[in-house]
């Protein structure tokens, strides 16, 4: 891209750009006008002024061209979701992921997704699936209201619970377990296996999401390994792919894995 420009989302109607430190205010502006008039479905162009941050995952922008709004509608997998792009973590460069665990959900399964968010791998696993139940548990409070809108706003209340809070301390008061969790975790030390080993069902799946560089990526099967012997856990781990970049030779990786007792 030109003028200083490396790299951007778009998440419906707001394109968030990427610039090089060089880049000049003038050459920025000009770069968002001209994005707009090539892109008639982007009505906002924001810059990513720092990276995502802390436990919730929020995001600093600053205003370039477009109207003046930090609200997005995005549309992926026929399902739509509404948020605010700087208090609400969301990556669209998990489409497709969503959609292949939607495909693997059997009929009637309980699913949990910890670390939830505005709720888009509860929707869409719900909107392809024959689940009897999806739980999506998410700590920040304004997330959890998008979750509910985007909930309502798919037609799924019947099908999509959300819970706000911590996982550690919301799922225990469930009191439910479950034949698929879905581990979409943010990039923190704790891997949090602890709270999932205890509400997955003998015979269950987790789909557990770390983060590492490609060379070290066998540290997360050493890590699902231990924390599955500690909790007194038999696993078999079916599957490590990659799913999505997240920076200069660090990938995001997602592990498929039963747990057999």
């Amino acid at each position: 891209m030109k003028s200083g420009s490396v790299g951007y989302d778009v998440v419906g109607n707001i394109a968030i750009l990427k610039f090089d430190r060089s880049a000049k205010s003038s050459d920025k502006r000009r770069f968002a006008d001209k994005y707009l008039k090539e892109n008639k479905n982007v009505r906002t162009v924001l810059e990513k002024t720092e990276k995502f941050k802390g436990r919730l995952r929020t995001l600093r922008t600053k205003y370039i061209s477009g109207e003046k709004n930090k609200e997005a509608l995005y549309k992926e997998n026929s399902c739509e979701f509404r948020f605010n792009v700087e208090t609400c973590y969301f990556s669209p460069r998990l489409s497709s992921e969503r959609k292949e665990l939607a495909e693997e959900v059997k009929k009637n399964e309980k699913v949990l997704v910890m670390f939830g968010g505005v709720a888009p791998f509860a929707i869409v696993i719900a909107k392809y699936s024959k689940a009897n139940k999806v739980f999506s548990v998410e700590l920040g409070r304004e997330c959890s209201k998008y979750a509910e809108i985007n909930v309502k706003r798919n037609k799924l209340q019947n099908r999509v619970e959300i819970v706000q809070g911590d996982v550690r301390k919301k799922i225990p008061l469930l009191k439910e377990k479950f034949d698929r969790i879905v581990m979409a975790r943010p990039n923190l030390k704790d891997s949090f296996l602890d709270v999932a080993f205890k509400v997955v069902k003998r015979s269950g799946t987790i789909h557990y999401y770390g983060f590492y560089k490609e060379d070290e990526k066998n540290q997360m099967k050493d890590l699902i390994l231990s924390e599955a012997k500690r909790a007194r856990k038999k696993i078999k781990i079916s599957k490590l792919k990659k799913a999505g970049d997240i920076g200069p030779y660090k990938f995001r990786y997602r592990a498929d894995f039963k747990v057999l007792n």
